[in-house]
């Protein structure tokens, strides 16, 4: 399992890393001027805003999930549910190499 899903495990961190980073231009305080920007335009700016802090706390969930599923492969806990403990199938691994439980218990 290592072989398999270790690289693509840190491939993914690696780029959930770059992520986070590029975004933290977006997620910056809106500025409060008001003689360069107009009230509308500020609250178009606060949306993306809002939309833009959601996104990254998604993306710091994504990487808390994959640091656990890297920790669980280093001791050699992983493809295994943490719920019941059955084998996770290897498609739905495939499809989410970060998942910590079965389909039955997802």
């Amino acid at each position: 399992m290592r072989a398999l899903f270790g690289p693509r495990l840190e491939r993914a961190l690696e780029e959930t890393n770059a992520e986070i980073e590029a975004q933290a231009a977006n997620v910056a305080p809106v500025e409060l001027d008001q003689q360069s920007v107009g009230r509308l335009s500020r609250m178009d700016a606060m949306q993306a805003q809002a939309m833009a802090q959601a996104y990254e706390r998604r993306l710091k969930a994504q990487k808390v999930r994959i640091e656990h599923a890297l920790t669980r492969l280093a001791a050699g806990e992983y493809g295994y549910c943490t719920e019941c403990g059955e084998e996770i199938g290897m498609r739905r691994l495939d499809i989410d190499p970060a998942a910590h439980r079965c389909v039955r218990c997802a």
